[in-house]
């Protein structure tokens, strides 16, 4: 039976002396993880590289406002031969080199407006690219910040699980020096001995853990190496920087919000655009081209050849098969959405925003409340156990006392998790650090 004391206290020790983060894990600064995040996720990479697509779509507009220019050029020559009935003999036949090159210019004058709504839409589609950059950098940057407060509350959990295997071990020494006096019975200890169990599990799972927060923010970030949170994080509650009228100002303002009006403007912007095909189109033509003919091989003719040609061209389609009433009634309808959208945006943020402020006061309160419980819980374990050791009291109050903490600080660690999550969502939501 003594022998089964000794390992049942000396086993857990070895999980309660290893130290937070695991062996291995490269401690991190908050910014520094939320910075390589946003450089390395791939969800900012696509939202980086939708801008550069779309900041080409309009140097393409701004193209189509200078005139098209082509050059062609080339040779051909004919050799063969035929047969001749009259004179009974083969004729061969050359033809002569023929050249010729030409340059060509075309520019539509007019063209109803649409290559500038074309040019308005592309900027829009580029200020809706920088928008949902924006957004997703902010909704990655949630997501560190909240894998980053997982780690420091697992790392809570392994101390608190700490605590209860010192405490259960005190548990169980008391319990056998009461036995071996006479003073308790073998129960008292056989209980001790599932405590102590219970709390090296424990520490089991929050080693666990606090190794699978690590490798989560360690793949958020994009690092070959586990990291883990600086040891100099300490679990205090975040506050806001702004008041919460400050926050309903500024809410719609957010980057869900803008991405959706950028949207609607590029959609009014394309409305516009499908109208152009009601109007004439007025185009500009001019063409020069130079020819030759030799005995020699010649590429580009004889600048002396030329022939230059100046159009100008009136085109208005009459009937096109509806297909300039469907291209309108299409964005006409992309128009209604996107109005849509925007306003379902508006009121989303505004929703978020409540949900979540609500959140976070019921966090802040509750880690007020289990702040004091656990405060309480301590003081009633401590007096517990000195009525245990003086034969005052069971062991079943002391072990209730234990569990009592116990919840309290799973509570408090919760309180304080869920505190930090909520200001990673309204930092999200309005698009802003609210430090």
């Amino acid at each position: 039976m003594n022998r089964l004391f000794s390992l049942i206290l000396a086993a857990p020790l070895t999980i309660a002396a290893q130290q937070p983060g695991g062996d291995g894990a490269r401690p991190i600064g908050l910014d520094e993880a939320v910075r390589l995040a946003r450089l390395n996720a791939p969800a900012v990479v696509q939202a980086r590289n939708a801008i550069r697509s779309a900041a080409a779509a309009v140097r393409t507009r701004y193209g189509a406002f200078i005139p098209s220019l082509s050059f062609g050029g080339g040779a051909q020559t004919q050799q063969g031969q035929r047969y001749s009935v009259d004179l009974d003999s083969i004729i061969r036949q050359d033809a002569p080199w023929r050249a010729n090159h030409s340059f060509s210019s075309n520019y539509d004058i007019f063209s109803g407006g649409r290559r500038w709504f074309d040019l308005q839409t592309a900027r829009a589609n580029v200020d809706a690219a920088e928008a949902s950059e924006v957004s997703q950098s902010f909704a990655i940057a949630r997501d560190v910040k909240q894998q980053y407060f997982a780690v420091l509350a697992a790392r809570e959990q392994q101390g608190a699980a700490r605590i209860q295997l010192e405490q259960a071990q005190q548990q169980l020494r008391a319990a056998v020096g009461r036995m071996a006096a006479g003073a308790a019975t073998r129960s008292d200890s056989l209980r001790s001995i599932i405590q102590v169990g219970n709390a090296r599990l424990a520490a089991l799972t929050a080693e666990n853990a606090l190794a699978t927060a690590n490798a989560s923010l360690s793949r958020l970030i994009g690092s070959a190496q586990i990291v883990t949170a600086e040891p100099g994080d300490t679990a205090e509650v975040p506050a806001l920087s702004l008041t919460e009228s400050q926050l309903y100002d500024i809410v719609e303002q957010g980057p869900a919000v803008q991405q959706a009006r950028a949207q609607l403007f590029a959609a009014q912007q394309s409305k516009r655009s499908a109208l152009a095909p009601y109007l004439p189109t007025l185009s500009l033509g001019l063409s020069q081209a130079f020819t030759a003919s030799a005995d020699g091989f010649g590429f580009l003719g004889d600048g002396r050849n030329k022939n230059l040609s100046t159009s100008l061209r009136v085109s208005f389609p009459l009937f096109n098969g509806l297909s300039r009433e469907q291209q309108v009634v299409a964005t006409r309808v992309a128009e209604d959405n996107a109005q849509a959208q925007l306003r379902d945006a508006r009121l989303n943020a505004r929703q978020q925003l409540v949900q979540q402020l609500g959140v976070f006061r019921t966090a802040l309160a509750r880690v007020e409340i289990q702040a004091s419980s656990v405060a309480a819980g301590e003081e009633d374990l401590r007096v517990q156990q000195e009525r245990y050791n003086l034969g005052a009291g069971t062991l079943l109050e002391l072990i209730t006392s234990q569990t009592t903490l116990i919840t309290a600080r799973q509570a408090l660690i919760q309180a304080r998790l869920d505190a930090r999550n909520a200001k990673a969502q309204l930092e999200a939501l309005v698009g802003r650090d609210l430090k």
